[in-house]
C-alpha cells in the first residue's frame, strides 16, 4: 500500500524552495572584516597555502566533506534511460540522505554524456574539487569501464552505488543467513536472476567473500549465461556455465537465490525444490521475484529479503554509501577497495547481532528486534550504523595501506556521534524554518 499519493509526492519536491537541497554559508559574513576574510583580499592567505602544500586544500575548503553524485540518467532506478534532468531528482535525493545519515555535502552532477568517455573525461576534471565521487545510475556494461578507468586514473575514491550497494548490503545479509543455517559460503550453489551492473558486481562482491565462481547461475532475459551463447559482454561471459539448463533446474537445490531482475520470475514450485535452509534474496523492486509471502508458505525454513520496507530483511543501499563514503574520506582514502567493502558488509552483519534499542523498534512500530531469520540485516534508520561501519571502513583503509590520515578508532566513534547530533539539530533548524505541511 503506497504511503503517498502522485500529487503528494510532486508537493513535497516543487512547495518552498524548489528541490530538496540548499547550499548554505557556515561562516559569517556581516561585517567588512568578515567580507575581507571570506573573498578578496584574505581568501588569498588560504590559496597561498593550498599552492604550497596542495594538501592543505582538506584544511582550508570542504573538499574533505564533499562528494559528487554523477549521473549521465542512462539508467535511472527502475525508469531506464530518462536523461539526466528527469535523473536530478533521484541525484538531489541522493545528497539529501548523504547529509542526513553521515553529514556528508554533495553536489549533484546531471550530465549530458553518451558515451563512457565523456563520462570518464568530465569525472577527471572533478578531482581538485571534491573528496569523492559516487557514480549513480548509469547503464551496464559502460558503468563497468567508467568506475574501472576512474579507479586507476584518480586519487579520490570512486565508488559506483549501482553496482556495490546491493553487494555490500545483501553481502551483509548473506553473512548472517549463512551463520543461522549453519553452511559455509565456499559450499554453496547460488541461482542469479539478472545480469546487470548490480547482479555482477554482487557476485563478484560473494567470490571475494569466498564463493566459487563454477557455483554461480546467471540468468538473464535470454536464458542461462553459459558458454553455447553469443553476444555475451565480458562481464557476462565470466560467468558462464558449461551447459544450458532452465532457472528451474538451476533452482533445484540450490542454497541461494538472487533476484535483481522482475516480478514473477520464481514459483512456488521452484522455492520448494532448494536445498535445506535456503536464502531468497528478491530484490526487483517494488514488486519481488516471487510474493514474500508465497514463497514463506513454500518454505517455512526459508531465509527471505527484499527491497520492500514492509516485509522483514529490506536490503536498502543507503545501509552503504553514506557510511562507506564517511570513513573514507575521514581517513582521506585514494580508493574504496574491496577490504573496505567486506569490512562494511562484516560490520552490519556484526551490528544485526546486537541488541536493537526500543527508540528503533519504535520506529519500525515493533516491540522487539531479534537476530534471526526475521532480522538479518539491521535496520536502516537505526543510527548505530555510522559508529559500526564507518569506522570498520575506516581501519581496512589504513590497514589496507590506501589512507592517508591515520586516525584513533576509539576517538573517531565519540567524534562521529558528537557530528551527527550537531548536523541533525542543523539541518532540523534549517527544515523547520521553512514551516512545511507534510
Amino acid at each position: 500500500m503506497a504511503l503517498y499519493t502522485k500529487e503528494e509526492a510532486l508537493k513535497y519536491h516543487s512547495m518552498k524552495r524548489r528541490g530538496k537541497l540548499e547550499v548554505m554559508s557556515i561562516k559569517p559574513c556581516e561585517s567588512q572584516k568578515h567580507l575581507t576574510m571570506a573573498y578578496s583580499p584574505g581568501v588569498a592567505e588560504a590559496c597561498r597555502a593550498i599552492h604550497a602544500d596542495v594538501e592543505q586544500v582538506y584544511e582550508y575548503t570542504n573538499k574533505g566533506n564533499l562528494v559528487a553524485v554523477v549521473s549521465n540518467g542512462t539508467a535511472v532506478l527502475g525508469l531506464g534511460n530518462i536523461g539526466p534532468e528527469a535523473g536530478k531528482p533521484v541525484m538531489e535525493g541522493k545528497g539529501v540522505l548523504f547529509k542526513i545519515f553521515a553529514d556528508i555535502d554533495v553536489y549533484d552532477l546531471n550530465i549530458r554524456a553518451n558515451t563512457p568517455e565523456e563520462v570518464i573525461e568530465f569525472c577527471k576534471k572533478l578531482e581538485p574539487t571534491f573528496g569523492g565521487i559516487n557514480l549513480e545510475d548509469i547503464k551496464s556494461p559502460e558503468c563497468f569501464q567508467i568506475e574501472r578507468t576512474l579507479i586507476q586514473e584518480m586519487n579520490i575514491p570512486v565508488f559506483h552505488d549501482d553496482q556495490h550497494g546491493m553487494a555490500i548490503i545483501s553481502g551483509a545479509g548473506l553473512v548472517n543467513a549463512l551463520d543461522i543455517s549453519g553452511k559455509r559460503i565456499e559450499n554453496i550453489r547460488l541461482v542469479v536472476s539478472g545480469a546487470g551492473a548490480a547482479a555482477i558486481s554482487t557476485c563478484r562482491f560473494y567470490e571475494s567473500m569466498g564463493l566459487d565462481r563454477g557455483q554461480i547461475f546467471m540468468f538473464d532475459s535470454k536464458g542461462l549465461v553459459h558458454k553455447g551463447r553469443s553476444g555475451l559482454n565480458a562481464e557476462k561471459s565470466y560467468y558462464a556455465q558449461d551447459k544450458d539448463m532452465t532457472l528451474a533446474q538451476a533452482m533445484d537445490g540450490a542454497d541461494v537465490f538472487l533476484g535483481l531482475s522482475t516480478k514473477d520470475i520464481l514459483s512456488p514450485a521452484m522455492v520448494t525444490s532448494m536445498g535445506k535452509d535456503p536464502v531468497i534474496f528478491a530484490c526487483a523492486n517494488p514488486d519481488p521475484e516471487i510474493d514474500y509471502l508465497v514463497a514463506k508458505q513454500a518454505r517455512p525454513d526459508l531465509i527471505m529479503a527484499t527491497g520492500r520496507s514492509d516485509f522483514p530483511n529490506q536490503i536498502n543501499n543507503v545501509l552503504g554509501f553514506p557510511f562507506i563514503f564517511r570513513g573514507a574520506l575521514d581517513v582521506r582514502s585514494k580508493v574504496i577497495n574491496e577490504k573496505m567493502k567486506i569490512a562494511a558488509a562484516k560490520a552490519l552483519a556484526a551490528l544485526a547481532k546486537e541488541p536493537v534499542p526500543a527508540e528503533v523498534c519504535a520506529l519500525y512500530g515493533v516491540e522487539k528486534l531479534e537476530y534471526g531469520v526475521d532480522y538479518v540485516i539491521p535496520k536502516a534508520l537505526d543510527p548505530r550504523v555510522l559508529e559500526w561501519e564507518a569506522p570498520a571502513v575506516a581501519k581496512a583503509a589504513m590497514d589496507t595501506g590506501v589512507a592517508t590520515k591515520p586516525l584513533d578508532l576509539d576517538q573517531y566513534k565519540k567524534d562521529l556521534a558528537a557530528r551527527m547530533t550537531a548536523s541533525k539539530k542543523r539541518t532540523k533548524l534549517v527544515v523547520d524554518s521553512f514551516g512545511y505541511d507534510l
